[in-house]
């Protein structure tokens, strides 16, 4: 795994080899990242990222300019290995939490100007993401939901829903905070 751009450009990271982690391949991040650059400050800003698997698009906010990077991940090896990349880094504004994301919703506290969802692609719950995220008001008025997925899923009927990327079968759906009286 390799950080695309900003300050820790090139900079190979390698998770344990024995994670269970599907990793964003860097076709798709560096597609995701295009997008993001064009569309959205990258720098200042504060970012959930859910499912944080190996850390790889945390790693690519902090790179970037992110004045907060929160990673969510409850698998202890990958919580440790968050840690132990934020120090050899020295990073001190990367926070890994080790939490089942869907918990981490019912009580984090927003706003965030990003939010990115990347949960395993057989996960039953993926659609639900944007609701838990609107329920907790944890989205910035002019923040951004992103949820990795398996081409498979549509989540287009989703009220905030904005548009799919697709690059072969991994999709990123965008969702962004609609006016409910509109």
């Amino acid at each position: 795994m390799r950080i695309i751009a900003g300050r820790f450009k090139g900079r190979r990271i390698l998770p344990p080899k024995e994670i269970k982690a599907r990793p964003t391949t860097d076709f798709a991040k560096e597609a995701l990242f295009n997008i993001l650059q064009h569309s959205i400050p990258l720098e200042e800003i504060r970012v959930l990222d859910l499912f944080a698997g190996a850390g790889g698009i945390s790693l690519e906010f902090l790179s970037r300019g992110a004045s907060e990077v929160i990673s969510v991940e409850q698998d202890p090896l990958l919580h440790r290995f968050h840690q132990h990349t934020a120090a050899v880094l020295g990073t001190t504004n990367w926070h890994a939490v080790k939490a089942d994301a869907f918990q981490f919703l019912s009580a984090a506290r927003g706003p965030f100007d990003v939010i990115f969802a990347d949960p395993p692609f057989q996960m039953a719950h993926t659609r639900d993401i944007p609701e838990r995220v609107r329920e907790g008001a944890l989205l910035a008025p002019d923040g951004l939901l992103i949820v990795e997925h398996h081409k498979q899923l549509d989540l287009s009927t989703d009220p905030w829903f904005d548009v799919c990327r697709k690059y072969s079968n991994i999709h990123f759906s965008f969702f962004t905070p609609k006016d409910r009286t509109s």
